[in-house]
């Protein structure tokens, strides 16, 4: 596992899950509920609902009480393009793009604005991996 991927998942980052679902058959809320179990403090993004699993669900990222230290994106690259430029402007520093959520776009945005990206890979099986 690449250092970069370490970095990601220190324990003491707080995660924001851009593209959260209620339905627990969709990544979103899967990808939730295992930072969450693992003991991430984690925030819930979409600007369509209000709640999941208990937590309040934030619309953007920019209302978020904290900044956090890595945005993971499960939603269309479409909207991950839109994520990132969120991102720059907020300062967030590391970005994982889900699979099927990156573009090739969104990808050399971070990497032209020094924010750390993983990418093509699946934060859950990672975690796994590192415990």
């Amino acid at each position: 596992m690449t250092d970069l991927i370490r970095e990601f998942l220190r324990k003491e980052n707080v995660f924001a899950v851009v593209g959260v679902s209620r339905n627990p058959a969709k990544y979103g809320h899967q990808v939730y509920r295992d930072l969450k179990e693992a003991g991430y403090k984690v925030y819930a993004i979409n600007p369509g609902i209000d709640e999941v699993l208990g937590d309040k669900c934030y619309h953007s990222l920019s209302e978020l009480p904290v900044k956090p230290d890595v945005v993971d994106t499960v939603v269309p690259p479409g909207v991950t393009e839109q994520i990132v430029e969120e991102c720059k402007e907020l300062g967030i520093e590391r970005v994982w793009m889900q699979p099927g959520s990156e573009s090739e776009r969104a990808i050399r945005f971070c990497e032209a604005n020094n924010i750390k990206v993983v990418h093509n890979v699946c934060v859950m099986i990672k975690r796994r991996a590192v415990q």
